[in-house]
């Protein structure tokens, strides 16, 4: 067991891997917004008396980001991006999900909640990244 153990204590594979995991599955929202435009939010904005520009916004917190996260470049202030992107998300689209649960027993903010703290580990782990100290 020690040996499995051995193997498998390696925090700055880890992280890395935490990393580009959050920043891939980041890139697919953003490429949606790409394809599909932010008319959506740009509504949900309007709706709340926000200015539609900002849903704009969107484009930093789910394609700049992460890919500031896969090069490992500005880490801490990509990942903070990306936890403020999905608060921001949880505020326009799902404040009125927080007890909902779907029809497989999930609660229905699991994923925003999973990219949410995902981006705070990663922020606050940035030093165990490759060739840190």
């Amino acid at each position: 067991m020690n040996a499995l153990n051995n193997l498998f204590n390696q925090p700055r594979l880890g992280v890395i891997l935490l990393r580009w995991t959050l920043a891939i599955l980041m890139i697919f929202h953003g490429w949606a917004k790409v394809t599909g435009g932010v008319s959506g939010i740009e509504g949900m904005l309007a709706g709340k008396g926000l200015p539609g520009v900002l849903a704009y916004g969107v484009y930093i917190g789910e394609l700049v980001a992460p890919l500031l996260l896969l090069a490992g470049v500005w880490v801490v202030p990509a990942a903070l991006i990306i936890a403020i992107n999905m608060a921001v998300a949880v505020g326009l689209a799902h404040m009125g999900h927080w007890f909902d649960i779907t029809n497989t027993g999930g609660w229905r903010l699991e994923l925003q909640a999973f990219f949410f703290m995902t981006a705070l580990v990663v922020a606050f782990t940035n030093r165990l990244g490759p060739n840190k100290g």
